[in-house]
């Protein structure tokens, strides 16, 4: 652990996580409802791309800045190595953003979309981890529980994808025979006239 660093108790650790949960869960919700609320069906997703970067702006750059300066005594040194992998993150999670939408612009939906995103972001990550840094005893050392999980996330999110419940069907409108809306009614003074 880094100096500085202060060590959780208890579980506080599990309520930042369920709040990143619940934030990430509303991620592509809010996404599609901002691409659909920007009115422009040809460049709406990328002009709501565009606000989710002035957040990212707010809550990455501005809180930073005034939680680092307010804890006072503050390095405020940034060495190359934390920078580049920082900014790979950035670029990943941006990416990773765009990709949400471009797949919402492709006709994907929030459920099915979303579901495929973190039934194999986990996957993901525990592969990338394992190469990274490999487990002492290597592969083999792995218990098959995890496997198991990595197959029952991915299965997980299948589940989720054929499975969900559709949206109920627009309201229907009562139609006029065509006929009928053709014909203009006639007015006071032609009924006479006939």
């Amino acid at each position: 652990m880094a100096s500085g660093e202060s060590v959780g108790t208890g579980f506080a650790w599990l309520a930042f996580a369920l709040t990143a949960v619940v934030a990430w869960g509303l991620y592509g919700i809010l996404l599609h409802s901002g691409q659909a609320g920007m009115a422009d069906p040809v460049n709406g997703r990328y002009k709501a791309f565009l606000f989710v970067g002035v957040a990212y702006f707010f809550t990455a750059i501005l809180a930073p800045v005034v939680w680092l300066a307010a804890r006072g005594g503050t390095s405020w040194s940034f060495p190359a190595t934390g920078m580049l992998w920082s900014l790979l993150a950035g670029v990943a999670g941006a990416a990773g953003a765009f990709g949400v939408l471009l797949a919402f612009g492709a006709r994907g939906t929030p459920p099915v979309v979303m579901s495929i995103v973190f039934a194999g972001a986990p996957v993901v990550n525990a592969v990338v981890a394992l190469l990274l840094q490999p487990p002492a005893g290597g592969w083999r050392g792995i218990h098959w529980p995890f496997f198991a999980g990595i197959l029952l996330a991915a299965l997980g999110g299948c589940l989720v994808i054929l499975y969900k419940p559709n949206p109920p069907p627009p309201p229907s409108r009562s139609v006029q025979p065509a006929a009928a809306a053709r014909v203009p009614a006639p007015t006071p003074g032609q009924a006479e006239l006939h």
